[in-house]
Order: C-alpha cells, then structure tokens, then sequence
C-alpha cells in the first residue's frame, strides 16, 4: 500500500512542522507515536520487523545522559548556575556574556535540552528583581544552547543520532564543529547587545519577589560530576558511547539519596517516543521502491547534502519547518552510506540553522515555555528579530571554516 504509506508519512511531517494534530492536544510526540503504529498496521508488520527500524544505541545513549542531566537538576545545579548569573554584579551586557558562555558550556557536555528546561525560571525571576528585560536574556540562552551544542559530538539529540549512524569520533567532532561555535557565541552576544543597547531595564518595578536562594546538595553534584568526568574520558578514549552512557545511569540508580524513580521521571521520554516513532515512520518510507528510486535520481543528478552549496539552504528549510532533529532523522534513513565529513558538516549546519525562528529547534520552544511558567514573554518576533541574523552570521562562518579547512566542498 504505497499510497496509504506515502500518505501517512506526509501527514506525519506536516504535522511536526505545525508541532500538534490541529483540534487535538496531540503534540509532536503523540504524532509520531501514531504515524509509527499506523505504519506497522497498514504496511502488515510485525513489531520484530518494526525494531529493526529503530536505533536503540541512539536510544540509549540519550536516555544516559538524561539521567545524568537529571541529577545535575536535582542536586541544584541549574538553579545555582542561574541565580549566580543574575546575582553577579556588573552590566547588563557582562550577565549576557554570563549567560551565554554558562548555558553553552553545560549544553556541550550534558542534553541542551535539560539545561533548556532547568535555567529559564529562577533566570528570569532574578532579573525581574533587578527590573531586567528577560527577554533578550532568554534569547541569548536559547541561542547559546544550541550554538554551544553544536561543539560536541553529545551537546544535542541530533549530534547523538548522527554520530552514532557514522561513528563519528569524539575528538574529530569537536576539531571540526568547536571553533564555529566558539565563534557563533561572539557573535549571539554581538547582535544582541546591539539590538537591545538602551533597552535592558523594565519600564516599571516588577511586583515579582526576589528569587530564593537555592540549596545544592553538593554530594549529588560530585557523583553527577564524577561520573560526567568519567563518561567524558570513555567517549575520548573511544569506548562505545551507547553502553557507556547506560553504564552511567546505572551507577546513578545505585543511589542512597534519590529514589530510581525520581530519577528516571528527569528523562525526557516525549523525546525518546518522538525518536523511536519517526524511526519507524522514516524507515518503513525508505524501504519504499518509489523512495528508492527518487534517491538514485537525486544521486545521479547531483543533489546529495554533501557539499555546502545544498546542506545549507536544505538544513536551514528544513530545520525551521518540520525541524532539525525529525529533518536529520529522515536524510539519515534515505541517505544510506554518507561520508564521514558531510556528517560532521550536518551536524553543525543543521544545528545552527535551529536559531533562526522560536519553532527551529525545541531548545527554543522549552525556553519559551519555562519561561512563561513564571510570566516572561519570549515573542516570536523579537526572537527572530535577534534569530535571523544570529543564524545567517554564524552559518556563514561555520560554511566558511568548513570549506576552507577542506571539510566540504561548496
């Protein structure tokens, strides 16, 4: 049923640009769940043939460092990073930088998205008590944390998938992607600084109270650095990323503090089910004849994402439509045998190319929604006023280190 297949897998996608199943609480989660069942039913397979389809290292390297990022959230970490931040004296634009190099160094090493979830509330009450604008504060960290993601081979979910599909090693990741996002973390604190100059401060004293002190449970933040340490110098060694990160979980569950299952609600399991469905839904569609057919046609033409030429303009479509970890998901099914460098060069192009709208990336749409659980705005334009040219300067320049240091050619 090529028709049916081919429906459902169009509908899928239209429905992750939208981000919900229009009239329904369906988010892009629960979409993918069901596209990923109605595959399996319409297509006559079994559920042995339907984990075929899915990357369970992928899997299981997320749901490591999930739990890692979680204990880090319940030792207090988060909250102690924001409210340093916003208690360290100096200007407006010296707590940007703050802002921007913090959250950018910890979406490197742990998920951007946790540091996404944890940072926004206790940030945004301590600047209000300082009568701060949050906003430009709250792009900045949206920003940082994708632009510092892209550094590592771990920083996001879609450096995860795309260095487990081409065992790209730790190290060359970080050679090749470091130095465009050291350089992108200049440039976000430039176009925002000078877009917000004058504009830091609220019109008015906010009636928001002054943010509490929070308490870090410094035994838990030196196993989570501990063991965060030790991970580190697995994945630099070269062990297997995937055991190494369920290795991880396993010493946090023997814990004398937190309960198993306090720990494993910190996963973010919306992101795994939003994996696995869209595995499943990709990879019934590649199997397709038809889908195979076009891909000989494209490669015959020319039209592979392996120079910079088409990445760019596709991983910058894509990535502010139906967005960049579904995007990557979908190249990375039909895209059979890439070489090793276009991978590299996806993972940060791709990544980048999530700043330029609110809706790029779910960093940004988490940051967003923390954000407002303690009455701060991030508007969709002011955040594409700052967006756009961010992701249009820091792409240029990743394209520009990419092709001179004979990554890709243009």
């Amino acid at each position: 049923m090529p028709d049916i297949t081919l429906g459902i897998f169009i509908l899928t996608y239209v429905g992750m640009a939208i981000g919900r199943i229009p009239g329904l609480r369906t988010d892009r989660a629960g979409l993918a769940a069901i596209a990923a069942i109605l595959m399996i039913v319409v297509n006559g397979a079994d559920l042995r043939r339907a984990v075929g389809w899915v990357d369970f290292p992928t899997l299981a390297l997320l749901f490591g460092l999930m739990v890692l990022s979680g204990l880090f959230g319940m030792s207090g970490f988060y909250d102690y990073c924001a409210y340093r931040i916003t208690h360290a004296r100096g200007s407006p634009q010296r707590l940007l930088a703050a802002t921007i190099i913090v959250c950018a160094a910890l979406s490197a090493v742990l998920a951007n998205d946790i540091v996404a979830f944890a940072v926004p509330p206790l940030l945004c009450l301590g600047l209000v008590a300082r009568r701060l604008d949050p906003i430009p504060f709250l792009i900045g960290l949206a920003a940082a944390s994708n632009v510092g993601s892209a550094a590592t081979v771990i920083g996001n979910p879609q450096n995860i998938l795309i260095g487990q599909v081409g065992h790209l090693d730790f190290w060359r990741f970080l050679a090749v992607c470091g130095i465009p996002a050291l350089t992108g973390l200049g440039i976000i604190h430039a176009v925002i600084c000078w877009q917000w100059r004058g504009r830091w401060t609220l019109p008015e004293a906010s009636e928001a109270g002054e943010a509490t002190p929070p308490r870090l449970h410094r035994w838990s933040l030196i196993k989570a650095l501990a063991i965060t340490a030790a991970l580190l110098i697995a994945f630099g060694v070269g062990a297997p990323r995937d055991l190494s990160a369920l290795f991880a979980a396993a010493a946090l569950f023997t814990s004398r503090r937190h309960e198993t299952r306090a720990l494993v609600g910190t996963v973010d399991w919306s992101l795994l089910i939003l994996f696995g469905g869209l595995f499943i839904v990709t990879g019934v569609f590649a199997d397709l004849p038809d889908t195979q057919q076009l891909f000989r046609d494209l490669v015959r033409q020319g039209w592979l994402p392996d120079r910079l030429s088409v990445l760019a303009p596709l991983t910058l479509l894509l990535s502010n439509t139906i967005g960049n970890v579904p995007s990557d998901i979908l190249l990375l099914q039909v895209w059979r045998q890439p070489p090793q460098e276009a991978l590299y060069a996806l993972a940060l192009m791709s990544t980048l190319a999530g700043n330029l709208l609110l809706t790029g990336s779910l960093a940004n749409l988490i940051v967003a929604e923390r954000a407002a659980t303690v009455g701060s705005r991030l508007p969709f334009l002011a955040h594409a006023k700052a967006g756009i040219p961010i992701t249009i300067l820091t792409s240029t320049v990743a394209g520009l280190w990419l092709w001179l240091t004979g990554v890709v050619p243009f």
